[in-house]
């Protein structure tokens, strides 16, 4: 068995499929922090020293030219990863607005979409917290009997 790779396919709770939104929002933050770190490098190379006698001259040691490739590489991923998640997030967004209650779309998209707590919610919405709680409950049913087999976006 060794070697064989078995995909596990695992139903997603509608809560678990919708958080999803943030944690890839997280995840290109932190890549936008990485390539400010990497510009940071990339400008703050050292220069040539032309005042020392030049012994042996190697591309591989080419610091800037390596920090500069690393620069663009990130960036083109970061990139590709915030089409992909405009994408998704186009996706979830449909999905949210193809229930049939607007309470429930709007409880879905201020929570999931971006990124309120059910108390800010409330508070938009003028409703009470307790009140909004239920809907949240109620709008994760539907969602989830609307889209039985969620998954993994990524």
């Amino acid at each position: 068995m060794e070697g064989q790779n078995f995909e596990v396919t695992k139903s997603l709770s509608a809560k678990q499929y919708l958080e999803q939104l943030e944690i890839i929002d997280v995840k290109i933050r932190q890549m936008e922090e990485e390539l400010k770190s990497l510009r940071s490098d990339v400008c703050s190379v050292s220069g040539v020293e032309y005042g020392r006698e030049k012994v042996q001259t190697s591309r591989s040691n080419d610091p800037l030219g390596h920090a500069v490739t690393r620069y663009v590489a990130l960036d083109d991923e970061i990139r590709e990863g915030m089409n992909r998640f405009a994408d998704i997030k186009h996706q979830v967004v449909k999905e949210i607005q193809s229930l049939n209650n607007a309470n429930h779309i709007q409880v879905l998209f201020k929570v999931y979409v971006q990124y309120k707590s059910l108390k800010a919610a409330s508070n938009e919405m003028g409703m009470s917290y307790q009140y909004v709680r239920k809907i949240h409950q109620s709008a994760l049913d539907a969602f989830k009997s609307m889209y039985p087999d969620m998954h993994y976006l990524t």
